[in-house]
């Protein structure tokens, strides 16, 4: 069941292992889990990365859906989804997402970079393989994986008509998925589409509105086309659209104590209890967001004999938009603001993301003493973003997206800040591995990213330079050197140093005095890079027939950590940077095999946090970084027997997950306290008759606690439990 662990590697430390052969079987030495951690196709064990892999049975037996599905399971990373579906404080190994701000790792789906943090969050649809990569990856992945790199692979296409249909209902939720495959003209041309809707109800009650909230509607198509024309040529096509809308903005604001009628009759400012957690929205206005995104992707392989050269081309275009109210979240408006003349507004955000990327590599074969990989990247993106208040004149809310409606009879606009960002990238990169013995391995890689960046500023700005033009450059060398030495077929450790870099970038023009007039000193329209370096320390191997453990201990240090500061009087969502942060931890992860049919594991991940240096308050120094819990614990048992009668068998499996201690602010105001979540899935299944009934059962005891915590009381409480049915057919 569990993936945490490597898989065995062979005899020699250059294993050729085709992508075809990824299988999992009962027996843990017998597991083979496939990986692309250094753009060729190894085994995990002989990878020397900290790296979680989930291959297609473990994703199904887990129900692994979306994102934060394999993210609960896997150590040292953590994910806190809030606000609205593009938004993801992704967290790994202490190196954490902020708002409007570029990802800290990079992310890779079938071979292709996502361009932008709100793709993260899409539907995990006829997923292969998860690897999870934790340190710095920016030696082959390039800007923004300065905490690692995620690789999502889909299923390819077959040479014979196959496919799958689910359908599952669950509470305040259903959803149905299928998906087909086979040959247009058989070993040439194949085919695989696949499709998924789900429709989720919320689960959070609103008491203005007297409804539930936090509702999400997804649709998820996609579709891939394999041509093998030539024994030495082949090229995947690939396309994907989805589309979500629902809720967002449900936010209890604590300082607020809200009268019966839901507006506020006074004001606490010394109330701000991240472990005060409210499932009761009070908004008068109904948060909503929806998101579009459209992606196309072409990769070519062509083996010129000796060497393997690579393309791949890839279109993205994306729009979010978010309404809702603004601060205190409560039914006051600015007609009838109660009995505290500090009333709700209405905000907006809107996000139009156009992007093109092309990369080539060559790679030389992999069974071969000395590999070797180069390659070149370029990517444009074409970012417009627009934030607006209004007025709450008790009429609802008027969408706006590029110009601002400042005499709108029903919901004028207030504030508007809105700019035009075109950002060119490309990069250089290369890695080596040589085999100086059959037992030692040595590593280089290198990549210099470039990233020019051009800010013009709307002219209908109410704020900072109405039409102004903003550039800014920022460029890093990135290198990574790795040794690993085989101390038996069965154990391998390894030791690396790295550097990481994730772009700087511009906040809205204008924020930064809007901030200071609300009293917060020291924001900048520009947000400057973040550099990571980091050394680690690590183990895999194989203990018997039945046990798989691996360990690692890293050494980080951050400068430039990017961190979110929320502007409640103005919505401004900004960017700092934190001069100095140190992270060291480490994880160490278990798997193993107990019986026939009954697996296990556990892992632990721990990071210890230090504010070194943070000129925008020096008085946090010390203090721990903000967003990273300081532990994580995941354990598991999944049992499935043997066929017991006309070849039914049950399947059970239990996952548990502790997240320790968390602070949301360098001057450490509040800590979500430590929670611990269970989830259990219970079952038949035919597998002779290629079917399932399966029922999840999500955070079985109910905890309480919030997903985000915004420094000065905005909080948003998590998901309460959830459970569902899901019955599955295979042909």
């Amino acid at each position: 069941m569990s993936t945490a662990i490597a898989a065995p590697a062979g005899a020699g430390l250059a294993q050729d292992v085709s992508p075809d052969t990824a299988v999992s079987e009962t027996a843990i030495t017998d597991e083979i889990v496939v990986t692309g951690a250094r753009g060729r196709i190894e085994t995990a064990l002989e990878v020397p990365i900290s790296v979680t892999a989930y291959n297609e049975e473990e994703i199904e037996d887990a129900r692994i859906d979306r994102v934060g599905d394999f993210i609960t399971l896997t150590p040292n990373v953590t994910i806190d989804e809030a606000q609205n579906v593009g938004l993801s404080a992704l967290t790994i190994r202490g190196v954490t997402q902020v708002r409007n701000g570029e990802p800290p790792v990079a992310t890779v789906v079938d071979g292709v970079l996502q361009i932008n943090s709100r793709q993260f969050t899409q539907e995990l649809v006829d997923v292969e393989r998860i690897e999870v990569l934790r340190g710095p990856q920016g030696a082959l992945y390039g800007r923004n994986a300065t905490g690692g790199a995620i690789l999502i692979t889909t299923k390819d296409p077959s040479n014979v008509l196959e496919g799958h249909v689910r359908a599952g209902i669950g509470r305040n939720e259903h959803l149905l998925q299928g998906a087909v495959s086979g040959p247009i003209v058989e070993d040439k041309l194949l085919f695989r589409a696949a499709a998924r809707y789900s429709d989720y109800g919320g689960s959070l009650i609103n008491e203005t509105l007297g409804e539930r909230v936090g509702d999400l509607e997804d649709i998820t198509l996609r579709g891939k086309l394999l041509w093998r024309p030539t024994g030495n040529f082949e090229a995947d096509l690939r396309a994907s659209v989805s589309r979500a809308e629902g809720g967002g903005l449900n936010y209890v604001y604590q300082p607020a104590i809200v009268g019966p009628d839901g507006k506020p009759i006074a004001l606490d400012f010394t109330r701000g209890d991240a472990d005060e957690v409210s499932r009761i929205i009070y908004s008068n206005n109904p948060g909503f967001n929806e998101r579009d995104i459209n992606e196309f992707a072409l990769k070519m392989d062509y083996d010129l004999g000796g060497v393997t050269l690579r393309s791949v081309s890839s279109y993205n275009d994306l729009q979010e938009y978010l309404q809702g109210d603004q601060f205190p979240y409560t039914a006051a408006t600015t007609i009838s603001p109660g009995a505290v003349p500090f009333a709700d507004g209405t905000q907006t955000q809107f996000v139009d993301i156009e992007a093109w990327s092309q990369e080539f590599r060559i790679i030389s074969p992999a069974d071969q003493r000395l590999r070797w990989m180069a390659g070149v990247y370029y990517l444009e993106t074409d970012r417009f973003i627009s934030s607006t208040t209004g007025s709450d004149l008790g009429q609802g809310i008027t969408r706006v997206e590029r110009e601002p409606l400042f005499s709108d009879p029903a919901n004028p606009t207030l504030t508007y800040f809105a700019d035009d960002n075109d950002n060119t990238a490309w990069a250089l990169f290369g890695n080596v591995d040589f085999d100086v013995t059959d037992r030692l391995e040595l590593s280089a890689a290198l990549r210099y990213d470039e990233d020019e960046r051009e800010q013009t500023v709307s002219p209908l700005n109410t704020g900072g330079a109405p039409g102004a033009v903003n550039t800014a450059t920022y460029d890093k060398l990135q290198p990574k050197l790795t040794a690993r030495y085989q101390i038996t077929p069965d154990f391998n450790v390894y030791a690396s140093w790295g550097e990481g870099f994730r772009s700087g970038q511009f906040n809205q023009n204008g924020v930064g005095a809007a901030a200071a007039a609300a009293g917060l000193v020291g924001v900048e329209d520009v947000v400057d890079e973040e550099i990571t370096e980091t050394y680690e320390l690590g183990f895999k191997g194989r203990l018997g027939d039945r046990l798989r453990l691996s360990g690692a201990v890293f050494d980080t240090t951050v400068e430039g950590q990017q961190y979110f500061v929320f502007v409640g009087a103005v919505g401004a969502q900004v960017l700092v940077n934190i001069d100095e942060v140190s992270l060291q931890g480490g994880e160490l992860e278990l798997a193993a095999n107990l019986a026939e049919g009954l697996d296990a594991y556990a892992s632990v991940g721990v990071t210890d946090s230090e504010v070194e240096e943070y000129a925008l308050n020096p008085a946090a120094v010390g203090n721990k970084a903000p967003y990273v819990p300081d532990m994580t614990f995941n354990a598991g048992v999944q049992y499935r027997t043997a066929p017991y009668w006309n070849g039914l068998n049950l399947f059970g499996r239990v996952d548990y997950e502790h997240r320790g201690d968390q602070f949301w602010d360098p001057e450490n105001s509040t800590a979500r306290s430590a929670f611990d979540l269970v989830d259990l899935r219970f079952g038949i299944e035919h597998q002779e008759g290629g079917w399932s009934l399966i029922g999840t059962w999500n955070n079985v005891f109910d905890e309480a606690y919030n997903s985000e915590y915004v420094l000065g009381g905005f909080a948003h409480p998590a998901q309460p439990t959830q459970w569902r049915i899901d019955l599955r057919k295979e042909f």
